[in-house]
C-alpha cells in the first residue's frame, strides 16, 4: 500500500487540526476560568482548572511516548483524540467543581497524546529532510492558538456560556478523528518488551511533586508542603535515574544523552519553555503597570512576540527541508533571543511602546527559528523504533521548563513588587485601574518599581538564551537525510509524499 499525495495531505490536515485543538483548549479556557469557578462556587481553587490539566499532560508525556513505540502511534493517537472529545463534553456538563477537575485531569492526559503522537507520526512517514517543513506546519498550531484563543474564549463565554468553551472541541475533534481514521497509516510497533513500570512510577511521583512545589513558590502559607514536595521530587528523580540505568528497556534511555545531537538539542528545546513561555504570561502586567496602558494595548507586545514566532517557525522549517542544513537556525535563533531580551532589560522607562514590541518580536523570531526544527533534528538521531520516546523526552523537558520557569518568575515578581512598593499602597489590592487613579508622582514610582523588578528577569532569560547559543555551537553540523529508512508499517507500505 502506498501513502498517496492525497492521503498524505489529509494526514497533515488531520494532525494539524488535532494539534490546534490541543493548543487552543488551554488558551480558550483561560479566558473563562473566573466565570467557571465562580458559577461552580470554587473561586479560591480556580487555578486547578489549568494546573490539573497541565500536570496530567506533563506526567503522561514519557509514558505515552514509550507506549507509542510499543503498540504503535496510531492506536495512541486515535485513543487520545477520542478521550479528548469525550472529556471535553464531560467538562461542559460539569455541575460541581470536583466533576470539572476530574474531567480536566483526564482531558489533560489525553491532550498529551495529541501533540506528541502528531509529531511522532510525521516522523514515521517522512524522511529527516522532509520532516522540518511538516513539523513546522503542525507546530504553527501553538502560536496561532495563543493569538486567537483568548479572544475566542471571551466571545464564547459572553455569548454562548462557559460550557461551550469545552463543547466547541467536540465537532472539530470529530472531523479531525474521522480524517485520522482514514489518513493515519498502520505503523508496526517496535519490539515487544517489558514496560518500565517502576521508572514510570518514580518519574510520575517526581514530576507531580515538582510541579506542585513550584506552584506553591511565594505562598507563605505553603512553605512546609512546598519543602516536602521538593524533597520528595529530589528523591523520586534520584530513584528514577537508578532505575533507568539498570532496566533493559528504560522509559527514558539515558545513554542517548551521550550523543551530542540529542544532548545539545534537548538543551535548545528547553530554551523555548524556560526562556519564552515563562515571561509571556507576565508581559501584559508589566506594560499595564510600567507603561500604564490599557489591558487591550498591553496585549500588543505578546501578540508581536507570537507573530514573530509563527513567521520564523514556518520559514525555517521550509528552508531546512529545502537545503537539509539545520545548525545555523538555532544558532541565529538563540542569538536573536539573547539580543531581544537584553534590549528589554536596558530599555529606559517611558520608551515608545513600539520599541519593546519590536524587541519582543525579535525574541519571537528567534524562538520560532528552532521551536519545531529542533524536535525534527533530535528525532533524526535515534532509530525509528524509539521515535515516540525521544519526542516525548524533548517535549517533557520543554514543558517542565515552562512550568518551573513560570513559577519562579511569577514568585520573584510577586515578592519583589511587594517589597519595593511604597508603604502607602496595598500590593494585594493594587490593580492597573487603581494605579491610573493615583497622582502622577505615585504612578511614576509604581512604574519604576515594576521596571526595576523586571530588569533582572529579562537579564536572567537573556542568559538562558545565551546558554542556547553555546548548545547550538556544540550541535553537530550535518545535513538531514533524504532517505526514508525502514518505515515500520503493517503492510510494508512505501511512503510517497
Amino acid at each position: 500500500m502506498t501513502l498517496s499525495h492525497l492521503r498524505f495531505r489529509l494526514l497533515v490536515v488531520s494532525l494539524l487540526a488535532v494539534s490546534f485543538l490541543g493548543a487552543l483548549d488551554n488558551t480558550v479556557v483561560s479566558t473563562a476560568i473566573a466565570t467557571v469557578a465562580g458559577q461552580l462556587g470554587a473561586l479560591e481553587h480556580m487555578s486547578w482548572i489549568v494546573v490539573g490539566y497541565t500536570l496530567a499532560s506533563t506526567v503522561l508525556l514519557p509514558i505515552l511516548g514509550k507506549l507509542g513505540d510499543r503498540v504503535g502511534p496510531r492506536a495512541i493517537f486515535l485513543t487520545s483524540v477520542t478521550m479528548f472529545i469525550l472529556t471535553s463534553v464531560a467538562c461542559g456538563f460539569a455541575n460541581s467543581f470536583a466533576w470539572l477537575i476530574v474531567a480536566r485531569v483526564i482531558q489533560g492526559m489525553s491532550s498529551a497524546g495529541l501533540q506528541l503522537m502528531s509529531q511522532t507520526i510525521i516522523a514515521e512517514v517522512t524522511s529527516p529532510r522532509e520532516r522540518p517543513k511538516y513539523m513546522a506546519i503542525i507546530g504553527a498550531a501553538f502560536p496561532v492558538a495563543i493569538l486567537i484563543g483568548p479572544v475566542l474564549g471571551g466571545l464564547i463565554t459572553d455569548y454562548w456560556g462557559w460550557p461551550w468553551v469545552f463543547w466547541i472541541n467536540a465537532p472539530v475533534g470529530a472531523v479531525a478523528l474521522l480524517l485520522a481514521i482514514v489518513a493515519v497509516p498502520h505503523i508496526q510497533p517496535g519490539k515487544a518488551a517489558r514496560f518500565d513500570i517502576a521508572g514510570s512510577i518514580a518519574l510520575t511521583i517526581g514530576l507531580v511533586s515538582l510541579v506542585l512545589a513550584v506552584s506553591w513558590l511565594g505562598d507563605d502559607s505553603q512553605v512546609a508542603p512546598m519543602t516536602a514536595a521538593f524533597a520528595l521530587a529530589a528523591i523520586a528523580f534520584a530513584v528514577f535515574v537508578v532505575i533507568e540505568l539498570r532496566v533493559a528497556e528504560p522509559l527514558v534511555p539515558l545513554r542517548w544523552f551521550a550523543d551530542r545531537t540529542i544532548a545539545a538539542g534537548t538543551v535548545i528545546s528547553a530554551i523555548v519553555g524556560i526562556g519564552l513561555f515563562s515571561i509571556t504570561a507576565f508581559l501584559p502586567t508589566y506594560f499595564q503597570m510600567a507603561y500604564r496602558t490599557s489591558a487591550t494595548v498591553s496585549g500588543l507586545v505578546p501578540i508581536a512576540t507570537v507573530f514573530g514566532m509563527l513567521v520564523s517557525n514556518l520559514t525555517t522549517g521550509w528552508l531546512a527541508s529545502r537545503t537539509g542544513h539545520y545548525r545555523i537556525y538555532p544558532l541565529i535563533g538563540t542569538t536573536l533571543g539573547t539580543a531581544g531580551l537584553a534590549t528589554m532589560a536596558f530599555l529606559p522607562l517611558g520608551a515608545p511602546l513600539w520599541v519593546p514590541m519590536l524587541a519582543m518580536a525579535v525574541v519571537g523570531l528567534g524562538t520560532g527559528a528552532f521551536m519545531s526544527l529542533i524536535v525534527a533534528v533530535v528525532q533524526s538521531a535515534v532509530p525509528r523504533s524509539e521515535t515516540g520516546t525521544i519526542t516525548a523526552s524533548v517535549n517533557l523537558v520543554r514543558q517542565v521548563g515552562a512550568t518551573v520557569g513560570t513559577a519562579i518568575v511569577g514568585s520573584f515578581i510577586g515578592v519583589s513588587v511587594v517589597a519595593l512598593l511604597p508603604k502607602t499602597l496595598n500590593a494585594a489590592t493594587l490593580t492597573p485601574a487603581t494605579v491610573r487613579t493615583l497622582d502622577a508622582a505615585t504612578q511614576l514610582e509604581v512604574a519604576q518599581v515594576y521596571r526595576d523588578v523586571f530588569v533582572p528577569v529579562y537579564i536572567a532569560l537573556a542568559v538562558t538564551y545565551a546558554v542556547g547559543i553555546i548548545a547550538s555551537v556544540l550541535l553537530p553540523d550535518g545535513r538531514l537525510s533524504d532517505e526514508h529508512g525502514p518505515v515500520r508499517t503493517s503492510d510494508t507500505e512505501s511512503i510517497t509524499v
